[in-house]
């Protein structure tokens, strides 16, 4: 597809001369001779990008700048002039211009600027795309009357600097939540940062946070930047709140209420301007209670709380919700879109949802990867976690006959993958929950034929 370029000069000379290199550039070229013939055009071609003189006959460039750039910020424009001033470049840029070229024209300079306009062009819109994706990924999907109020909730406060604490069970979207805060906020120009609190080992959770300088421990090769540092006129995510060692809670409250901070052996203090955002699927209170978070922490980040609602607390949500993870899954799978039908629904209404949102994603891409027909149904659906689909099944006498070792596995295979779920399919995390060894898990994982999606091993 041809990009349009609208050349603007009262010197007609002009006008072909820069015509013709531009057309054997491949681009499609239209001329005018005054501005306004310029904007005239502009609302019928809507051209791509505008080569526009600034001294013309009636309507001169800069005025013709200016409408143009009300009505089609969008449109680049590159001014030129055979009197050009500093101060006539100053305004055409201020107003909006992507570039000043004096008279006499190099074609060579021409046709070079004329080109990282439209690169330029191109990648902003690219990037209004990719921002209206992301945008659309980081909505909280569903209509029920709590999620309804979470959102209004998420408007209220996303636009202020208050530090707020989102809680909620695990897979419930609290990332989500903190996302849609900082996107909507005063911030969202700047970094959003996320630690994983529970990731981190409690050895190397202070370098993460607040960085170290080179020398300072064994392996510290070279200076780094803590989170604190890179969030910087943003905000902060620290997820798993909860599961930071006493010390590092220590070391945190110290920032929030002094607003600098230390990189690991420096001495030099760092000023910092974060907004922080927490989670946990915890209730502190309880772990206050029993010493493993602080009270004065806890206040300073309580200054607002939101609680993200269980998938089963909204299950008139679980529709909206489906459809677009199947979409999302078929897109990223390179096949046909899939339907899913009433009895499929009507099986995941019926479902407690244990990992919540969460488990609900990974049971669609699980169904759209292994579902033959375009239709999902109730058959397709493997047991879903926390469900026993043998007991009570009249056809099934063996289970009664030979199974003592059948039970013991089925409730084994449950408990695992509930606690994996539990545990954000975090392995280690997991084996050291329930006492097993790592390699052990892992076996029973794959023995038992539980999904564990790559991006959540460690």
């Amino acid at each position: 597809m041809y990009q349009t370029i609208l050349i603007v000069d009262d010197e007609e000379s002009i006008c072909q001369a820069l015509k013709g290199i531009l057309s054997d550039e491949e681009y499609e070229v239209i001329t005018a001779m005054s501005g306004e013939e310029c904007l005239d055009i502009v609302e019928e071609e809507l051209p791509d990008l505008i080569l526009l003189d600034i001294w013309l006959p009636g309507m001169d460039g800069i005025e013709t700048l200016t409408k143009i750039k009300a009505k089609h910020p969008q449109i680049q424009v590159i001014m030129i002039s055979g009197h050009g001033t500093i101060e006539s470049a100053v305004k055409s840029t201020k107003l909006g211009a992507y570039d000043f070229i004096e008279k006499p024209l190099s074609l060579d300079k021409v046709v070079l600027t004329v080109d990282h306009a439209l690169n330029l062009a191109r990648l902003e819109e690219e990037n209004k795309l990719l921002k209206g994706k992301i945008e659309h990924d980081y909505e909280l999907t569903g209509n029920s009357r709590l999620i309804t109020e979470l959102k209004e909730m998420i408007h209220i406060i996303a636009p202020t600097n208050a530090w707020i604490l989102i809680m909620g069970e695990n897979g419930t979207g609290k990332e989500l939540v903190a996302r849609s805060i900082h996107r909507l906020s005063k911030r969202s120009e700047k970094p959003f940062v996320e630690v994983n609190c529970a990731a981190i080992p409690e050895e190397l959770i202070e370098s993460e946070l607040f960085g170290h300088e080179k020398g300072s421990f064994t392996g510290a090769t070279a200076k780094k930047r803590g989170k604190f540092d890179l969030a910087n006129g943003g905000t902060l995510f620290l997820d798993e709140v909860a599961d930071m060692s006493l010390k590092a809670q220590a070391k945190i409250l110290r920032i929030l209420q002094e607003k600098k901070f230390e990189r690991v052996g420096g001495t030099k203090f760092i000023e910092t301007d974060v907004r922080v955002l927490a989670a946990t699927n915890k209730n502190l209170e309880t772990e206050m209670e029993e010493g493993r978070f602080r009270q004065d922490l806890y206040y300073r980040l309580h200054v607002i709380p939101l609680v993200v609602p269980p998938l089963r607390e909204r299950k008139e949500d679980i529709q909206e919700l489906v459809k677009p993870f199947i979409k999302e899954f078929c897109f990223k799978e390179g096949i046909p879109e899939k339907h899913i039908a009433d009895d499929a629904l009507e099986m995941f209404m019926n479902h407690n949802w244990p990992g919540n949102v969460r488990e609900l994603k990974n049971i669609i891409e699980r169904l759209v990867i292994m579902t033959s027909s375009d239709s999902i149904t109730a058959d397709d659906i493997p047991p879903l976690v926390g469900e026993d689909n043998s007991l009570g099944r009249e056809d099934d006498m063996a289970f009664y006959i030979d199974s003592f070792r059948k039970a013991k596995a089925g409730f084994e295979r449950d408990f695992i993958a509930q606690k994996l779920l539990e545990n954000d399919w975090n392995i280690s995390k997991t084996a050291k929950s329930i006492g097993l060894e790592r390699s052990n898990l892992h076996r029973k994982i794959k023995a038992y034929g539980l999904e564990v999606r790559k991006e959540h091993m460690d």
